[in-house]
């Protein structure tokens, strides 16, 4: 697949700046260039012409001094580059989380979570060396050849001649180069992606994969996208190095035509030696940023990717969020969601079909079967999925995605497999409430039964938990999850197959606790345990994505229609 490139200088908060900086250090460096090879010239022909050292000294000492402005003129090129560079990636890295985290759960299936790893992470460096490069590459290219080639024309203009029709050879010759480098950068950053996808995909089912005994086939297939990487990487560097070789040639050939032409004409007496040493210790200098140009070409050709598809990612990301803020979403007690014709599609295929419902409070259950859409519901609830078509409304008025923060200002959402993060006990619990004191955190704990959990850990409530802490149960972080949502006082709950991987014991205490701490909440909870259903207010039947049946669990087991059956047929099985 060919991929979006961005060429050019790139255009940031400050970049006017930091470009208008480094054109007027380079006009300075080209300066200092011309400076450093004349004085360089005029020495070696006063010694040629047998002149007393003395006399050269001077010339000598204008030689080291221009060297050392060109040093310090250079070394600041470089911090300005940088510095705006580190601050640009910082910036991308920013606004890129924020877009990851304002996207829909169907954004993150189609990119795959490898690749935005991977792109937050290798892609800002790869976005920031290209920044902190082509700034300067770009802008030495036009400004140093251009001062050498005038101030050579005024001494010598066959010289000046021969190097400008040089340049257009090399440029075509870079181009075609560079048209292929990029055909198979572009593979190359293709396998790469599939193979971060994979890698990280591994790590997430590292267990499964162990149990189902598939680790080392999906291991297999791994070695086998990292052997494509690795193929695509090799004739990516041969052909770095054949327009490496390429643009070595063409430069050398050109300065040794000058060099040929300079050495005839200085026989014949056509030319003097000073001039003529001039114009050979610029000639190298004219090509040199050409050349830099061309090397580093390929090394900033995966900075030109990721730098095309972290702004499309931002850019989108800030078009959505100018509509919500549009359209701000507040929620009272007074509050009523309205549902019409919602479609959600994932490619071809209809997830939910024509879902039409409304309700203000109350515990809504969604039950079905297995594909049935329930949990494909809860998200397109939480804003983390888009509707294909269909409207929203919330106290009467449209809003055109629930992907929206003043949305989720108003939500808890409680996964059937909720993450732990690796911080203190009470930090996860006050993860939405970042403000609770310790206080309100152990009030909570005890609301809903994590006292004995405390008092196995060694720090209480601010022991590390989770990835590289203490290990928890699944009804314990089930416990954490439920505390989140409570401490967070959100007043709407959703819920998605909370209690799937729990023992009946468990599910029975947690279920108690829910059904105590939830009151005066508007509840949404998906799942397949029936014995939930008796305890809702309103059950919203799903079958194959559409909406079946509404209404309560009395009304729709006197009605004898799909939920009836739906319960039969789950205790049918049960038996």
């Amino acid at each position: 697949m060919k991929q979006k490139r961005k060429k050019g200088l790139p255009t940031y908060p400050g970049s006017v700046l930091v470009h208008s900086m480094l054109t007027i250090l380079i006009l300075g460096e080209a300066v200092a260039v011309i400076a450093q090879a004349y004085f360089l010239a005029r020495a070696i022909t006063f010694l040629f012409q047998r002149m007393p050292v003395g006399e050269v000294l001077t010339d000598i000492g204008f030689f080291f001094v221009a060297f050392i402005i060109r040093y310090i003129i250079t070394h600041i090129e470089t911090l300005v580059a940088d510095r705006y560079a580190a601050k640009t990636a910082r910036m991308l890295r920013d606004e890129l989380m924020h877009a990851y985290f304002h996207r829909n759960s169907t954004f993150v299936q189609k990119i795959g979570t490898g690749h935005l790893v991977t792109l937050a992470m290798e892609g800002v460096d790869d976005v920031k060396k290209y920044v902190e490069i082509i700034g300067i590459r770009m802008i030495k290219t036009v400004i140093i050849p251009v001062a050498i080639v005038i101030y050579v024309y005024f001494y010598d203009p066959i010289s000046s001649i021969i190097l400008v029709v040089t340049v257009p050879i090399v440029v075509i010759f870079m181009i075609l180069l560079g048209m292929a480098a990029e055909k198979m950068a572009d593979r190359q950053y293709e396998t790469y992606k599939r193979l971060s996808n994979h890698f990280i995909d591994s790590l997430k089912g590292l267990e499964t994969l162990t149990y189902l005994g598939k680790s080392r086939d999906h291991s297999k297939k791994i070695h086998r996208v990292s052997s494509e990487y690795r193929k695509a990487t090799m004739k990516t560097l041969r052909v770095a190095f054949l327009s490496s070789f390429a643009l070595d040639f063409f430069t050398s050939l050109s300065i040794a035509f000058v060099a040929v032409g300079l050495g005839l004409r200085l026989i014949e007496g056509e030319v003097l030696l000073l001039p003529a040493l001039t114009i050979l210790i610029l000639a190298p200098e004219y090509f040199s940023p050409i050349k830099q140009v061309g090397k580093d070409y390929h090394a900033t050709l995966d900075g030109q990717i990721a730098i095309a598809e972290i702004d499309e990612l931002i850019a989108t990301q800030k078009g959505e969020t100018v509509t919500e803020k549009t359209k701000p979403i507040v929620w009272n007690k007074e509050s009523k969601i309205t549902c019409r014709g919602l479609t959600v599609e994932i490619g071809e295929k209809k997830l939910l079909q024509n879902i039409t419902f409304q309700t203000g409070h109350g515990w809504i259950g969604i039950v079905g079967a297995s594909g049935a859409g329930k949990s494909t519901f809860i998200h397109l609830l939480a804003g983390r999925i888009e509707p294909a078509c269909g409207t929203i409304q919330i106290n009467n008025e449209t809003v055109t995605s629930l992907n929206n923060d003043t949305w989720f200002e108003n939500i808890a959402y409680i996964p059937q497999n909720p993450y732990i993060f690796p911080l203190s006990l009470a930090d996860n619990i006050r993860f939405y409430q970042t403000n609770a004191s310790d206080l309100e955190v152990k009030e909570m704990i005890e609301k809903i039964g994590l006292q004995n959990l405390v008092e196995e850990l060694p720090n209480g409530i601010h022991e590390k938990i989770g990835e590289g802490g203490r290990t928890l149960s699944g009804g314990q972080e089930q416990r954490i999850a439920i505390a989140r949502a409570l401490l967070s006082e959100k007043p709407i709950i959703l819920l998605d197959e909370p209690t799937a991987h729990l023992d009946i014991e468990t599910e029975y205490e947690i279920k108690q606790l829910m059904l105590e701490l939830f009151k005066d909440k508007l509840v949404f909870l998906a799942t397949h345990r029936l014995h939930w259903m008796e305890e809702m207010d309103q059950i919203i039947m799903l079958q194959n994505g559409y909406l079946v049946e509404q209404g309560t669990h009395r009304e729709l087991i006197k009605k004898r229609g799909n939920y009836a059956q739906f319960i039969d047929w789950k205790e049918e099985g049960s038996r």
